[in-house]
């Protein structure tokens, strides 16, 4: 009986400490795969700037990607800006969305594919993003990009 209510207690202690995961707000979910489409649009367009309209303008930003981790807006920028520095560099990009889950009403999370296709070659990788709601507009603010 008291083995009864040890595994009873752990259960009930465990499950008032795990935080629901919310249902995607279908409202903030089209907000998001719009800023997506816009992402690959601009950058198929060669406009960095205006692709980097997606994410956080602040110095808290965070990317990270093969060379590691990468702080704020303005070094992200520059990061691509150096990585792609031309039209060519930065072929055709696709995003494909497999996963997203809300976690609060202000949080998302996103996992995706990228493609990018260039005239000599076709890299692709995975993607972890983390949206937040930011003065009613949903913004990256964590981005860790792989190459597969």
């Amino acid at each position: 009986m008291r083995k009864k209510y040890f595994y009873l207690s752990i259960f009930l202690l465990l499950s008032g400490s795990i935080k629901a995961q919310y249902k995607v707000d279908a409202i903030a979910e089209k907000a998001i795969q719009q800023t997506m489409k816009a992402q690959e649009d601009f950058w198929n367009k060669g406009d960095i700037d205006s692709f980097m309209k997606g994410y956080w303008n602040s110095p808290a930003l965070v990317f990270v990607g093969k060379s590691g981790p990468t702080f704020g807006y303005h070094n992200t920028l520059e990061n691509y800006k150096k990585g792609y520095p031309d039209k060519d560099s930065m072929g055709q990009l696709h995003f494909d969305i497999l996963h997203t889950q809300q976690w609060d009403e202000n949080t998302i999370q996103l996992i995706g594919k990228y493609t990018l296709k260039r005239e000599k070659d076709q890299p692709t990788g995975y993607f972890t993003l983390l949206f937040r709601k930011i003065n009613s507009v949903w913004k990256i603010v964590s981005d860790h990009s792989s190459s597969s």
